[in-house]
């Protein structure tokens, strides 16, 4: 029993006299460690990338610090308290809406200058701020030497020197966080006539908004439709008079008001500083700087994106997941002797044969059902989110961004609709539900429409590559049908769907050593999340197709399905695998699996069926998805066009290459 006991600090007493959690919310650019400082002071794991997208759902956790409860909120990226994406829309809100206690604004010391800018925001919005210049380490090996007392003394503010994924700077921050005192901090002031036309606006409020008067004044003169509706909300009557002199300083400053307005912050950083920050004539040119910018350019970059497919998909997820590790446990482990110990057990425990069916039979839960979740998706899932865990930890992504920005404007997109494509390798219905951090509604149609047609999920992939990867012909032509069907439907897509292509810019993390720790960490929570997701659709799946063969549901369904089957070269037996494939894709990329063990499929069969599985119709999980985030209409639009879209392509496939005898 301890002697002494700390004593528990109440800075939030409530009205009941219970204490009552601070809040502390980090805000900042993406891809400058807010989601690794998060797990450092909640000790809870949230997925930690290298690009933007993951923070899109706002994290909250809890923590004690000195005998203080606290409440961390990690919020999605922003570059400025004036919204362009939803994800800088519910940065704001939160700060808005929550009023926090304390602002850690996490900024990158090897963009130092023009990261200020937002903290210059920050400041200037009234707002309780604390200040962590991190990833010094990467900024002192190119030679960058930041004065961070001088800086803090300066805006008035504590600002600590950090590199939070190695641990340095975070006992500072945890000392900081419960003495935190909110002070006056030194607010640098604007031009004469900005700060006069600023002040002559916001004379007219007659009441106090979660932001300073200043930031509300410089937000309704930047045209904040948000912030607008919020003061005539709460101004009234009032507004009228508000809205006249902002009519008469926006027509006096139309030409130019936001290149002004950045020009002058940038002049404020510029002062903050002199003196504070030294960067040599010469950079040193690492290694990891190097190959970023190799990764970057087409001439490098795809060469490079080959090699990187060809031995973290193709060899790691393609032969060794789904070939070595599925041969391992299905074929060996489960085929010979989980399944025949099993299945005999349950027979001499139930006498029923239909009951029998529905755990040890051809459609049971523990036959069918564990074994492909266990013998076949385990392998799969563990070594794609693996592979993607190491590229993901290495800043690999958002140069891929860059990579592909140019290809990706031809079809609608920007180079930052890669996250969710890139994503949709992992899970596409986890990838749906991040076209949310798209900018325009136009760019989330497409990349839905994408998502569900042409980007086949983890175990679904190494299924399919694990069944064609043993004929490389058979696996070019499915590679080369699906990127073609990606590109044309994107293109017409583009077309079709009105809108506007918008501008396209990301943070660049550093490219460095992935951490085992980070790896092994993000992969086992990808795999916990996925599992927690398909085994008990996998079991519920077993039971359905197990009612479907005691009614002769599916023999029915086959036979309707026949001639359609037909059509596209495969026999009847391989409707299963499509009605498979509506629970789910893996699990219809399985049936194709069991199919080709007993011999049903030949080579042109197997690729004419993978290329039509892979296009079918989203599974359950994504379409629900796709309703929610998108509506109903284009659930159902987009279910019926890739549907059609599928046996059309694999009717003109089957004859292609029955004409050109290549498989």
């Amino acid at each position: 029993m301890a002697l002494f006991r700390r004593k528990s600090t109440c800075h939030k007493p409530l009205a009941d006299g219970s204490c009552g959690a601070r809040k502390v919310v980090l805000v900042g650019n993406p891809n400058v460690g807010k989601s690794v400082l998060f797990n450092a002071l909640t000790g809870a794991y949230v997925t930690v990338s290298n690009y933007p997208g993951t923070s899109v759902e706002v994290a909250r956790g809890t923590t004690v610090i000195a005998g203080e409860r606290l409440e961390i909120i990690d919020t999605p990226g922003m570059y400025s308290l004036l919204p362009i994406t939803e994800e800088e829309r519910v940065a704001r809100r939160i700060l808005l809406d929550d009023s926090p206690d304390m602002v850690i604004h996490v900024i990158d010391a090897r963009n130092l200058e023009r990261m200020l800018a937002m903290t210059i925001q920050l400041l200037e919005a009234g707002l309780p701020v604390i200040l962590v210049v991190n990833i010094m380490d990467e900024a002192e090996r190119l030679g960058i030497s930041i004065d961070i007392p001088l800086l803090a003394r300066r805006l008035g503010i504590p600002v600590v020197g950090a590199a939070i994924a190695r641990k340095r700077g975070l006992s500072e921050i945890k000392r900081i966080i419960p003495n935190y005192q909110r002070s006056v901090p030194l607010i640098p002031e604007y031009s004469i006539r900005l700060e006069n036309d600023i002040a002559e606006i916001a004379g007219l409020f007659r009441n106090r908004f979660a932001l300073s008067s200043k930031a509300v004044v410089l937000l309704l003169l930047q045209r904040d439709k948000e912030i607008m509706d919020l003061v005539s909300k709460k101004e009234g009557e009032g507004f009228t008079a508000v809205e006249a002199k902002l009519r008469e300083k926006i027509y006096a400053r139309r030409e130019s008001f936001h290149l002004d307005l950045s020009l002058e912050r940038k002049k404020i950083a510029e002062k903050l500083l002199d003196g504070v920050l030294s960067v040599p004539e010469k950079r040193r040119t690492t290694f990891g700087e190097r190959l970023s910018r190799w990764t970057v350019r087409p001439l490098t970059g795809v060469p490079l994106l080959l090699i990187v497919l060809y031995y973290g998909l193709y060899q790691f997820v393609g032969v060794f997941g789904a070939g070595t590790l599925v041969d391992l446990l299905e074929g060996t482990l489960f085929e010979e002797y989980f399944n025949p110990w099993i299945s005999g057990i349950i027979k001499e425990a139930l006498p029923w044969p239909v009951i029998q069916e529905l755990f040890v039979g051809e459609y049971g839960v523990i036959t069918l059902g564990l074994r492909y979740a266990i013998g076949i998706i385990l392998p799969v899932v563990f070594t794609f989110f693996l592979f993607f865990s190491i590229l993901e930890d290495s800043g690999y992504f958002p140069r891929l961004a860059l990579l592909v920005d140019r290809l990706f404007k031809k079809i609608g997109l920007t180079g930052r609709a890669v996250i969710p494509m890139v994503l949709g390798f992992g899970c596409d219905t986890m990838a749906t539900m991040v076209t949310r951090t798209l900018e325009t509604v136009r760019e989330r149609i497409i990349a839905t429409l994408l998502l569900s047609l042409a980007i086949p999920c983890s175990a679904q992939l190494g299924v399919i590559m694990a069944l064609l990867s043993q004929t490389p012909v058979a696996l070019l032509v499915w590679f080369v049908c699906l990127l073609l069907i990606f590109l044309v439907v994107g293109v017409l897509a583009a077309r079709v769907i009105p809108g506007e292509t918008p501008m396209f810019y990301m943070e660049l993390p550093p490219m460095r050593l992935p951490q085992l720790s980070n790896i092994l960490t993000k992969t086992f929570s990808r795999m916990q999340w996925y599992f927690m997701e398909i085994l008990p659709l996998f079991i519920l799946a077993s039971v359905l197709l197990w009612i479907g063969k005691i009614t002769h549901l599916f023999e029915k369904m086959s036979d309707w399905a026949a001639p359609v089957m037909a059509a596209i070269g495969l026999p009847r037996e391989a409707a299963v695998a499509f009605i498979f494939g509506f629970f789910r894709r893996d699990y219809g990329a399985a049936g194709l699996y069991d199919l080709q063990t007993k011999g049903l499929l030949n080579v042109r069969q197997i690729t004419v069926a993978a290329v039509t599985l892979t296009l079918f119709i989203p599974c359950i999980a994504q379409f629900l998805i796709i309703k929610k985030e998108r509506g109903a209409v284009v659930a159902v639009a987009i279910g019926l066009f890739v549907s059609t879209l599928a046996f059309g392509s694999g009717y003109l496939l089957n004859k292609i290459l029955l004409a050109t005898g290549i498989l």
